[in-house]
């Protein structure tokens, strides 16, 4: 398995990455992400990279790639490296794939998601072969009744069971596509990438995540789960509302917003995006950013 990574890049100093999907315009809950990945990795020294995860093509909206990437400049945050695609890594992808069955750490699977029992955890019904009557439509990857634990840089201890969370787990879809947890593994490691820094919405995949490094055996990345955002009505933030603060404020406003999320927010005297950012990288504390969720009021827009 390691001389298919063997292009890994080195673990030496820090490295962050924001990695949004162009599934839309890059909305409130993804600046929060953005803003804390950049500031952990600036806070430490080290470089952060930007990845556009494009693998699943039914899902994209045309242009919304190029669209986050200027938003991100907007805001000040500009990648150390050129933006990477996560389908050009597909190649690569697939021979791990090819791999991790010949080794027997995963399996051909002909269930749909109609044949998987309660709550949706796969009952292992392939494990030992596709049974007569089926074709093989997906690849999981097999998992154990074991606690992973891992300390989280925001959420403290963590302790989560794949084998009673979601049973093996598909890491290529049934019509071909690879799926998120086995693309988003194999490209933080060829990315070399130290710490993962996201949104507490992705943090039921993280034992999933360690587990299939452990399979590659190659070395876990820290993580730290950002707080989810949510308006003063309870609901989660999306691309899909309309007073969203990055389309309706000037970048100062929305990164004030995004910083006040992580509480970080700079003094009233600090008005401009550079003396905002200069505020927060001095006074950054991932210890400090609340566990979340968090609610933001969001001010109207200027007109």
């Amino acid at each position: 398995m390691n001389e298919l990574l063997a292009q890994t890049a080195p673990r030496a100093g820090y490295r962050g990455r924001f990695a949004p999907s162009p599934t839309g315009d890059l909305h409130f809950g993804s600046l929060v992400a953005a803003v804390g990945s950049f500031a952990q990795a600036r806070s430490q020294g080290g470089q952060w990279l930007v990845r556009i995860e494009d693998i699943d093509p039914p899902r994209e909206v045309e242009g919304a790639a190029q669209r986050q990437i200027e938003a991100l400049r907007r805001f000040g945050m500009i990648a150390d490296a050129p933006v990477q695609f996560q389908s050009q890594s597909e190649a690569l992808h697939r021979r791990v794939v090819a791999s991790l069955i010949h080794s027997g750490m995963a399996f051909p699977c002909g269930c749909s998601r109609r044949d998987l029992g309660p709550g949706k955890i796969y009952p292992g019904t392939c494990r030992n072969g596709i049974p007569e009557g089926r074709e093989e439509r997906s690849i999981r990857l097999r998992v154990e009744d074991r606690d992973i634990e891992f300390l989280d840089g925001v959420q403290g201890v963590c302790r989560q069971n794949p084998g009673r969370q979601t049973g093996d787990f598909v890491i290529r879809r049934a019509e071909g596509l690879m799926a998120y947890q086995l693309a988003v593994v194999v490209d933080d490691l060829t990315a070399g990438i130290t710490e993962v820094v996201r949104g507490a919405d992705l943090l039921d995949s993280t034992a999933r995540q360690i587990h299939l490094h452990r399979c590659l055996d190659r070395p876990v990345p820290s993580y730290a789960h950002l707080p989810v955002v949510l308006d003063v009505e309870g609901r989660k933030l999306s691309k899909s509302d309309g007073d969203d603060p990055v389309a309706a404020l000037s970048p100062r406003e929305g990164l004030r917003l995004a910083l006040r999320a992580l509480n970080h927010e700079p003094p009233p005297g600090c008005r401009s995006l550079e003396a905002q950012w200069k505020w927060a990288l001095s006074h950054w504390r991932l210890a400090s950013v609340p566990k979340g969720p968090v609610a933001i009021g969001i001010p109207p827009a200027r007109t």
